[in-house]
């Protein structure tokens, strides 16, 4: 279990689910365990929660997945490079 996993707010979740129910094709910026920046780009395929935490799962143009820690996620953007997500800070 992920002991130091904070789960994020419930509508920005539902948000998530929304974006893989539509499959949509985003870019991801999110930070590693160690704080380094990272930008993903791929189809939006689910939100899984795996050893007490929560993912968002990304496919690239490879169909490789992706996960993204949840708390770690810091924005998605949308194919236009519009921001449709951003992690609010409690």
């Amino acid at each position: 279990m992920t002991s130091d996993y904070r789960p994020i707010d419930c509508d920005q979740h539902s948000l998530l689910e929304l974006l893989a129910m539509r499959r949509a094709a985003v870019t991801a910026r999110s930070t590693d365990e160690n704080g380094a920046q990272s930008i993903i780009e791929g189809v939006v395929s689910d939100v899984i929660t795996r050893g007490g935490a929560e993912y968002l799962v990304l496919r690239g143009v490879d169909r490789e997945a992706t996960s993204i820690r949840l708390d770690r996620l810091q924005a998605v953007y949308d194919a236009a490079g519009l921001e449709v997500w951003r992690q609010k800070i409690a």
